[in-house]
């Protein structure tokens, strides 16, 4: 049974009144106030915790990585990727003569809202009215793995040429990766290719900016 709370006063009342009946030579034990810490009233706010106290998850959250302000050290087959020249994409296969590319050197591709171009096959992936593509062509002399890197996730197909406008091979991908970090190189894509001239059409891209680079591996 719970007992009632008495009042202040008449707590005080009724010590006075033991006191006065007690024998003489007794006297109360003394208790600290430490003891018996008063309660907060329901709602009253906490305590703030004390200097140095552990907080909680979200005062712990991990920091980004922060990338160095010199360009990251790069494999031999990726090292042209710091020195980009500007090159225009192509909107279509009659227009490819100024959108030549040289494996082993990088550009700063320039591409076509995706109403302008006209791919010589047709892109898994042609993206919507307002992504960009292009179309850049070159040429392998030496049979190998060649790997195309890009500054996004942009679609890409490599397409061999045939002898008839039209009927040239999509390659295959090998292998599906991307750069080292802090490197810029957000996609690359592996191929084995033969001798021959080949078509690299991008798709999807959200910017008009792509950096871009096909280079043979070891």
């Amino acid at each position: 049974m719970t007992r009632p709370i008495l009042p202040r006063a008449a707590c005080l009342a009724s010590v006075l009144t033991l006191a006065a009946v007690l024998p003489a030579g007794m006297a109360f034990a003394q208790v600290s106030p430490d003891q018996f810490p008063m309660q907060s009233p329901v709602g009253a706010p906490s305590a703030p915790p004390s200097e140095g106290k552990p907080s909680g998850p979200a005062d712990h959250m991990p920091t980004p990585m922060a990338c160095p302000s010199d360009p990251v050290d790069l494999p031999p087959e990726l090292a042209a990727w710091t020195s980009r020249r500007p090159l225009l994409a192509a909107r279509d296969t009659r227009s490819l003569s100024g959108a030549k590319l040289d494996p082993g050197k990088a550009i700063e591709g320039g591409l076509r809202p995706t109403s302008e171009m006209r791919y010589a096959q047709r892109p898994e992936k042609p993206g919507g009215s307002v992504s960009f593509g292009g179309l850049y062509t070159f040429s392998v002399a030496d049979a190998g793995s060649y790997r195309v890197a890009l500054g996004a996730a942009a679609w890409i197909d490599v397409v061999k040429a045939g002898a008839k406008a039209g009927n040239g091979t999509v390659m295959t991908s090998t292998a599906h990766g991307h750069g080292p970090d802090c490197s810029g190189i957000r996609k690359m894509v592996d191929f084995t290719l033969q001798p021959g001239t080949y078509l690299l059409q991008i798709s999807g891209n959200a910017v008009a900016r792509l950096p871009l680079l096909v280079t043979r591996l070891p």
